[in-house]
């Protein structure tokens, strides 16, 4: 990327709703993009403003990205009204992604929530990518309601999978939904690694992210193994602009991953 502050032309290809509060945009760059699992880009609305998304698809493919947007403002409900045939501008990649090399022959376990699951879904597309290179890989995710879990179906059919256990909850069920009914925490209890040894990736909203990490701490993994992604109020993406300083470090430059041993002991990391 020579020039970082120079977005890529970018054609909306497909716009899919995938709760009430959540779209998918997929996308095709008029210039070939390509990112590690975990690193952001900066979408662009000409004449509106720009917000940080992790992609939600595959790093394996460099020529179509999709974005899972929450609506929550100005920026996002312009994208939530994107459509087939729209232009966009994409900055990036951006960031420190996850060290994804570095989880060669461990026990991997990925905790995720609500929103969490978009950054998470491009991980664990790269972690399917190189299925057969971890002893264990378990997934345990959660949202509030049936109807605001995202990639359901999707979710769904990775439970299907050999080299995965999966296991998802909701914190309130409706007649849909057959499986447990709880916050993430009461579904990490029957996950049997060697936990000192074992890496812990957590990603969701603040709360879901402080209780999930206590309870893996309570079952033994190690504060240097345990990743967290920290997209705090990120928005030149390139540490200039300081608003996304978390202690002594910038979340766009320095993360947006981090372990957790590193930012612990900064008072605003749930803020």
């Amino acid at each position: 990327m020579n020039n970082p502050y120079r977005p890529v032309e970018t054609d909306v290809l497909e716009a899919i709703q995938e709760t009430p509060t959540i779209k998918t945009i997929k996308v095709k760059p008029k210039e070939r993009m390509s990112f590690q699992t975990g690193q952001f880009m900066e979408i662009t609305i000409p004449g509106v403003g720009e917000i940080p998304a992790t992609p939600s698809s595959n790093p394996a493919s460099t020529e179509i990205m999709q974005f899972s947007i929450m609506r929550v403002g100005k920026v996002t409900e312009k994208i939530h009204q994107l459509k087939a045939g729209d232009t966009i501008g994409l900055r990036g990649p951006l960031g420190a992604g996850y060290p994804v090399d570095s989880f060669k022959g461990k026990e991997l376990v990925v905790v995720g929530g609500g929103c969490g699951f978009a950054p998470l879904r491009s991980l664990m597309y790269e972690l399917f990518n190189r299925s057969g290179q971890f002893k264990s890989l378990y997934f345990r995710g959660g949202c509030k309601s049936p109807k605001e879990m995202v990639y359901r179906k999707e979710t769904e059919d990775w439970g299907k999978r050999p080299d995965l256990n999966l296991r998802l909850t909701v914190d309130v069920g409706d007649e849909t939904w057959k499986g447990n009914v709880g916050v993430v925490t009461t579904i990490l209890d029957d996950i049997k690694v060697n936990f000192p040894e074992a890496i812990g990736v957590v990603c969701g909203p603040p709360i879901m992210m402080k209780f999930a990490i206590k309870k893996l701490l309570e079952m033994g993994f190690q504060e240097s193994k345990i990743y967290l992604s920290m997209e705090k109020n990120m928005s030149c993406g390139i540490g200039k602009c300081g608003h996304c300083r978390l202690g002594t470090y910038y979340c766009c430059k320095d993360g947006p991953v981090f372990t957790y041993d590193k930012i612990k002991n900064f008072h605003e990391i749930w803020d």
